[in-house]
């Protein structure tokens, strides 16, 4: 049985960047059960102050649920690649350690300051996260499962982009809409600003999914090619060793 020291103390080389392969390969049911409550607690921090939030954001069990289609997503679009020891449970538990920092959001800086200077930090609590996020993501792709940076790269960005432009096209639809037609003017709250990002992000999207998808067709082929030519090899080796 693991001590919550241990556990933080790992959570916390993750998050700075110097877990190293062994750190990842060691990733058991307790992680996986500490790093969910990490993000169940970090859900309701988000939620906890937003009026207009449902049921499951106030529970944290959006965040919960979230991060396993997440990880469901990344498992699924690596899982062609070939990479090393690679598991779904190992990559749920990853993405469970990274939701610390999102116990920024549970900070109410609208109750210590005006909306505009609330929306301007949101936005900035937002990027953080986002990027820190991203980074620790293409840090393990690399280090864990061992793929070359351009895989990364690609493997990385791809489920952000569809995740953007499924939240424009569904479930935000309506406040995209809101900022197209400048309808924000009445009833804001200190989430405005986030929601504008989303609208840009979701712009880039649009124009980068395309050639994000056709280049992971592309590596997919490729990492099938290889390895029917490598498993052919082996095949090949062994009848000459027979002969």
């Amino acid at each position: 049985m693991k001590s919550i020291k241990a556990l933080l103390l790992l959570n916390l080389r993750v998050l700075t960047f110097q877990a190293k392969r062994e750190d990842f390969d060691s990733f058991s049911k307790e992680h996986l059960l500490y790093g969910l409550c990490c993000t169940w607690l970090a859900g309701i921090g988000r939620w906890w102050d937003d009026p207009e939030a449902k049921v499951l954001q106030y529970l944290g069990l959006g965040s919960v649920v979230y991060i396993f289609i997440l990880a469901a997503i990344i498992w699924l679009l690596v899982l062609p690649l070939r990479p090393r020891s690679w598991s779904y449970m190992q990559v749920l538990t990853f993405i469970s350690f990274t939701s610390l920092p999102a116990f920024l959001y549970a900070i109410p800086v609208e109750t210590f300051t005006s909306l505009e200077d609330a929306t301007n930090i949101n936005v900035v609590f937002l990027g953080i996260i986002a990027s820190w996020r991203i980074s620790l993501l293409f840090y393990y792709l690399i280090v864990h499962p061992c793929l070359h940076w351009f895989y990364t790269s690609v493997v990385t960005l791809l489920p952000i982009t569809t995740i953007v432009v499924s939240l424009s096209a569904m479930n935000l639809h309506r406040v995209v809409f809101n900022i197209m037609g400048g309808l924000r003017e009445i009833d804001k709250t200190p989430h405005d600003g986030e929601y504008g990002i989303l609208f840009l992000l979701s712009i880039l999207s649009f124009y980068s999914i395309g050639p994000l998808f056709i280049s992971y067709v592309g590596l997919v082929t490729h990492a099938q090619i290889y390895r029917s030519r490598r498993n052919q090899t082996k095949e090949e080796v062994g009848i000459s060793d027979k002969k």
